[in-house]
């Protein structure tokens, strides 16, 4: 597909609503020009497949939002497996008091990240081309959208979560079942038991965030 092609294509993009112009509020106009770059420039780079662009808003940037109510006050989030940045671009962009680490091991994916973050002007984003497991840091939250299972997940990302933090991770229709097979997994790694929230959304009906949380210090 020529870069013509992928332009043109972008018109198919669906049109965000009044309700999800709302949710993002002053974000807005930056989250409208991440959906623009990746229309443009996703299917080449290899970043989404062409039955995605349609559905950009709904399925992947409204659906990365869900995770940042539960989003610490202040601190750092790593976001991991960032990919074509969900939901790490989607929360720094509502969230731009917080410190977001974008952790990518593709090397094409993290030059699209660095695109990105030089593009929108986001001065809260680092990017580390690493492995989750190679990480060495802690983090008052993690975030992960369609990185692994959820007992996968615990035992990559439990060493990176401080005292008080928690995973959030994006789940689907089996997300209540991922959290019954994780459940021994959680407490081998002295977590709290794994709560799913259902998060109603404009445009995706339901997202489901699976928080894991580390206990506080005593």
């Amino acid at each position: 597909m020529s870069a013509a092609e992928a332009v043109s294509d972008s018109a198919q993009l669906e049109e965000p609503t009044a309700q999800v112009r709302a949710m993002f509020g002053p974000a807005f106009s930056a989250t409208e020009h991440f959906a623009q770059m990746l229309a443009e420039q996703g299917e080449l780079r290899g970043l989404v497949g062409p039955r995605e662009l349609p559905r950009l808003w709904s399925r992947h940037i409204v659906n990365s939002a869900a995770v940042v109510p539960f989003l610490p006050d202040h601190g750092r989030v790593a976001d991991i497996g960032s990919g074509a940045g969900f939901p790490g671009i989607i929360v720094a962009l509502l969230r731009p008091d917080l410190d977001v680490v974008l952790v990518e091991s593709m090397e094409r994916r993290t030059q699209w990240l660095e695109d990105v973050v030089a593009e929108l002007g986001l001065d809260n984003v680092a990017i580390e081309r690493a492995r989750a497991e190679e990480l060495r840091a802690r983090y008052d939250a993690v975030t992960a959208r369609a990185v692994a299972n959820l007992t996968k997940l615990i035992r990559m990302t439990s060493p990176l979560l401080r005292p008080g933090a928690s995973l959030l991770a994006l789940k689907g229709a089996r997300a209540d079942a991922e959290v019954a097979e994780a459940k021994y997994v959680i407490k081998r790694a002295r977590l709290e038991p794994a709560v799913v929230h259902e998060v109603v959304t404009p445009d995706e009906g339901i997202t489901k965030v699976v928080q894991v949380r580390r206990p506080a210090s005593r």
